[in-house]
């Protein structure tokens, strides 16, 4: 006889969870008392959502689902930020969620959700467990519906009297691997429609990578010779060195690749989604009339023809697509000259554009670029900030790069704490807006108390930056909500612990990495910027110049 808290424990052992993420509450009581002698790590956050932005992180890094506690109500609320990122980024993650006794449903009692309906739009699949006896079955379909397909978030609410109550039920065994199918007549489809090309661009994205992967397609795509593009926030599926690597295409995308995606006649997605950041809000591809050949090779049916039709629509994972592809031998390519171009424009791309001010934000990414370990893991959130690193920064490894393609600001500094306790051997380096970092910034608490030992470059230029450049771009010269009365970050850091000091040149920046990274602890790097250097892209003035420009 179990109490229901020690059966959910039990069956998060036997799917091989080592860690879950955490805030406590009441309506998870037993589940609390199974995780006392339990081999699971439990790391106690300080708010729900950075709870869940960090099972997030975990489940890109490992590639298995992340699994988050929190309790009702405020707890669930409060963690539905991270369960719209996983399900944007499709990033396998389950949500366990206290609930009321099952005496009192439909009450309206204290804390009372209905968590179907909450959580319907934003997880793969949501469900209350009533009965003690299925939990097993319920924890088992979780971890299937979490990876298989597109990978997401699923939602499971645990009554509080379910939990406490007691029963005799068999566990059930991990989730078993699903082959792929990525066979001969699928393999030929795509073969044939690049034999036919003559401007081809392969897009290699999704969430569940690995090296093997990375190095499938870099064989495929050097013996084809073919530019690789990547989705928003997916750039290290691919050494960025490689010759064949030419860009991301997202927000803040070099305009020359977007231009090849509009020009290209053949399209091969593998593993990602034609979205509206990669197409530029749909303007560089029209889905009505998308004038060239898509070839789209994705793990859900469902997500084929979602948007753009498919001339070629293939079910099937991107490793083993991936897999087969490299095997294969091209017949004459036309479009050699078609890829060093584009080559030639992303080396273009990453030459740092100088920006106005003491720091510039172009030369410290370039340092760290240049002077990290290779397989460094860099996160962010969002903000103008963020552009910097996906222009300049050059990714050499797969599992480097922890950012929301679902732009969440907050993000990057529970994403770094959840790096950092899974990797304590790697260097783990978070840049973060002003704005982004004070949404999640109370763990620094978590990251000193797990010995956890981001180093956090705060990019402090008094406002919400990238707002106040689409601000500027509607309404020129008036501000409004976007100003920023921010604290001293430094002094911050050393108040919970950790090291903290400010930048005001350039040229002092690698010391003060080299002395945040010798501290061993939580470090901070606070970067006074000047307001001017608004983005990588154009300045403060030259953006209200455009506003204006556009309005006369």
């Amino acid at each position: 006889m179990r109490h229901g808290g020690q059966i959910l424990i039990d069956q998060l052992k036997i799917q091989g969870v080592s860690r879950v993420f955490s805030v406590p509450g009441e309506s998870f009581l037993a589940a609390l008392d199974a995780l006392h002698d339990a081999s699971i790590e439990n790391i106690v956050c300080r708010q729900e959502g950075s709870a869940a932005m960090m099972a997030e992180a975990h489940g890109k890094l490992t590639g298995r689902p992340g699994i988050c506690f929190v309790t009702r109500g405020p707890g669930a609320t409060n963690a539905s930020a991270g369960v719209h990122v996983a399900r944007q980024d499709s990033t396998p993650m389950i949500l366990f969620v206290g609930q009321i006794d099952r005496a009192h449903r439909d009450r309206e009692a204290f804390q009372e959700v209905d968590y179907r309906a909450m959580f319907g739009p934003l997880a793969k699949w949501v469900a209350e467990i009533d009965q003690i006896d299925r939990l097993p079955e319920y924890i088992s379909r979780a971890f299937h519906v979490a990876m298989s397909g597109r990978p997401g978030p699923v939602v499971l609410a645990l009554p509080e009297d379910m939990l406490s109550s007691r029963a005799a039920v068999p566990d059930i065994a991990a989730l078993a691997p699903v082959p792929g199918t990525a066979g001969t007549a699928q393999l030929d489809a795509v073969t044939t429609a690049l034999g036919r090309a003559r401007r081809p661009l392969l897009m290699v994205g999704g969430t569940l990578w690995d090296q093997q992967a990375s190095d499938d397609l870099a064989r495929f795509a050097q013996g084809w010779n073919l530019p690789v593009a990547v989705p928003f926030r997916r750039q290290c599926h691919l050494d960025n060195r490689h010759p064949n690597y030419v860009g991301d295409l997202g927000i803040g995308m070099n305009p020359k690749l977007g231009a090849r995606l509009a020009d290209a006649d053949c399209l091969v997605m593998i593993g990602g989604r034609l979205g509206d950041s990669m197409t530029r809000g749909y303007d560089l591809i029209d889905p009505a009339n998308p004038g060239k050949t898509i070839v789209h090779v994705y793990p859900d049916a469902s997500e084929l023809g979602r948007v753009y039709r498919p001339d070629v629509g293939i079910v099937a994972s991107a490793a083993d697509m991936l897999a087969a592809l490299a095997r294969t031998a091209p017949g004459a390519i036309v479009w050699n000259d078609w890829t060093a171009a584009a080559r030639l424009e992303y080396e273009a791309w990453i030459a740092p554009k100088e920006t106005p001010g003491r720091v510039k934000m172009e030369q410290i990414v370039r340092w760290l670029s240049d002077n990290l370990p290779e397989d460094s893991i860099l996160t962010n959130g969002a903000g103008n900030y963020a552009a910097f690193l996906h222009r300049y920064f050059v990714y050499k490894q797969p599992f480097t790069q922890l950012a929301p393609t679902s732009g969440s600001m907050g993000y990057g500094f529970p994403a770094a704490v959840s790096a950092a306790i899974e990797h304590p051997e790697r260097t783990v380096v978070c840049l973060a807006g002003d704005g982004c970092f004070q949404m999640t910034l109370n763990e620094m608490s978590t990251a000193v108390q797990y010995g956890a030992a981001p180093i956090v470059i705060v990019a402090n230029n008094g406002q919400y930056g990238t707002i106040r450049m689409h601000q500027e771009r509607h309404y020129p010269g008036r501000v409004s909500g976007t100003a920023l009365a921010n604290p001293d970050f430094a002094a911050l850091a050393r108040a919970y612990g950790g090291s903290g000091e400010v930048v005001h040149d350039t040229a002092d920046f690698p010391a003060a990495f080299a002395r945040a990274r010798a501290s061993g602890t939580l470090a901070i790097i606070e970067l006074r910027l000047d307001p001017e250097a608004l983005s990588s892209g154009a300045t403060l003035s030259q953006i209200r110049a455009q506003g204006q420009k556009a309005q006369e």
